[in-house]
């Protein structure tokens, strides 16, 4: 019988024995077990140590091996996790509080929910040849500084525009990071922070997560409401508002040119912070995109935050935030506890990237690609499903707003069924969603061809739940 064999056997005998014996039982010494199986004492010392990793026995030098505690209650072949609920009791952040934001849908389905471009989208061969000459610099895997490379601050502080400088900016690993990073350095745990209804849902979990109480403020056609602000800044006690001017997520709004620094004159009344989110800067469909609030501050009201990781590929993890007096250096302090630094061959790759004309080809083919996008999943939904109100045609970002009839989550959970993938409107809500609305995007999708497609089975949906109606496109 070979060595192997013995061994398995050995094994599976000790296995039945302590089955058979209560906790703290001694089993037979190595010597009994050598000559009782006729097995080498190298065998003997394999399978106790086995069973030990295993849990079944534990070994005592110069005692002997003894029978392990059986675990008790809903232990599976895993082990037992149950006593974690109560340690993770009361916390801010759920399974349930993040699920839309988990993963890519199924393999098999239509993707309208995902909030990043499609790989046909993606400046790719741009983003290899980058990276192969990052990873050629003498320096490009030294420590990188811990606000960031100088080059790739002075082309966000000239995105920002005004007289944002170098000196303004702290390099961040893309956006929802720098955005839990934000709430933590500005707002205490337990304050309140005002957010435009409806907003982006990673923002509500990372306002939740740092201990913050997210309170929404109405937004119109032309964006937040100034005199809505004003008053959730006076009777919450808020110092800090969380918005995104230029084609705000979901709804596409961009923030309208007489309301602009009305928001921050408010604001600083108020003597608070505006987090500006401006994650679409370069997802424009071609049309002027408006000037970022932070250009026209210069007593650091505004805290503004970009990133090339949407107009790029989703493992471009580079973003920025600028910021200036106090709260740059609590910023910076924060980096520091966090992470120290952002890995220096993603920054030089995100500035050879930048710095090529292969990007400004790629932003103009990439703000036609979208409008067409916008245009046919419009039609298409128009067509397909006439009792859905379509809010606006963006000019900017990567979604449609889409008021329904009633029934959000019912119709998402449909959809999903069928094989397509979209987000329910109440996840964009911090408190009660005042009606059923969905988030329908058009840049994660393989083709114009899976737009339709994907439009097609919602329309089935929709004619199930409302019946006829007829088109409408606020």
């Amino acid at each position: 019988m070979s060595e192997s064999s013995t061994f398995d056997v050995l094994v599976a005998s000790l296995q039945a024995q302590i089955a058979g014996l209560p906790p703290g039982a001694r089993l037979p010494s190595s010597r009994d077990l050598t000559r009782r199986h006729g097995v080498s004492p190298v065998t003997v010392a394999r399978a106790i140590a086995l069973l030990a990793a295993e849990g079944a026995v534990v070994t005592r030098p110069g005692s002997g091996t003894f029978v392990a505690a059986r675990r008790t209650g809903s232990a599976t072949a895993g082990g037992d996790t149950s006593w974690q609920a109560v340690v993770l009791a009361d916390r801010s952040v759920t399974v349930s509080s993040v699920n839309g934001l988990l993963g890519p849908p199924p393999a098999d389905a239509v993707d309208l929910a995902g909030g990043y471009l499609h790989r046909s989208l993606q400046p790719t061969r741009a983003l290899a040849a980058a990276l192969a000459r990052a990873a050629r610099r003498p320096d490009g895997w030294d420590r990188a500084p811990t606000a960031g490379l100088a080059p790739l601050r002075t082309l966000f502080a000239r995105l920002a525009g005004g007289d944002v400088s170098a000196d303004d900016v702290l390099v961040t690993g893309g956006g929802q990071g720098a955005l839990s990073m934000a709430f933590r350095a500005i707002a205490a745990p337990g304050s309140p922070i005002l957010v435009e209804s409806p907003t982006y849902p990673g923002a509500l979990v990372a306002a939740r997560a740092a201990g913050l109480r997210p309170i929404p403020v109405p937004m119109d056609d032309d964006g937040i409401r100034p005199g809505l602000l004003a008053d959730a800044f006076a009777t919450s006690g808020a110092r800090l508002l969380y918005c995104q001017p230029a084609f705000h997520n979901p709804t596409g709004t961009v923030l309208g040119p007489g309301r602009r620094s009305q928001i921050v004159d408010v604001a600083r009344a108020a003597g608070a912070f505006i987090l500006e989110d401006d994650f679409a800067r370069h997802l424009g469909h071609g049309g002027a995109v408006p000037r970022p609030l932070v250009a026209d501050d210069p007593d650091g009201t505004v805290v503004y935050l970009t990133s090339f990781t949407k107009p790029a590929a989703p493992s471009l993890r580079i973003g920025a935030m600028i910021a200036r007096g106090p709260v740059m250096e609590r910023l910076r302090a924060m980096r520091l506890v966090d992470d120290f630094f952002i890995a220096r061959p993603l920054q030089e790759a995100a500035v050879e990237l930048v710095s090529t004309p292969a990007w400004e080809r790629h932003l103009r083919a990439l703000a036609a690609a979208l409008r067409e996008r916008c245009a046919t999943l419009t039609a298409a939904l128009t067509r397909e499903a006439p009792g859905w109100t379509i809010t606006r045609m963006p000019a900017g970002g990567l979604h449609l707003w889409i008021r329904l009839p009633g029934g959000d989550v019912e119709v998402a959970q449909a959809a999903r069924a069928q094989g397509v993938a979209i987000r329910p409107g109440r996840d964009f809500f911090a408190a009660e969603a005042p009606g059923a609305y969905l988030r329908v995007g058009f840049a994660a999708a393989t083709d114009l061809a899976e737009l339709a497609e994907g439009a097609r089975r919602l329309g089935e949906i929709a004619r199930a739940a409302d019946g006829p109606g007829r088109a409408v496109t606020g």
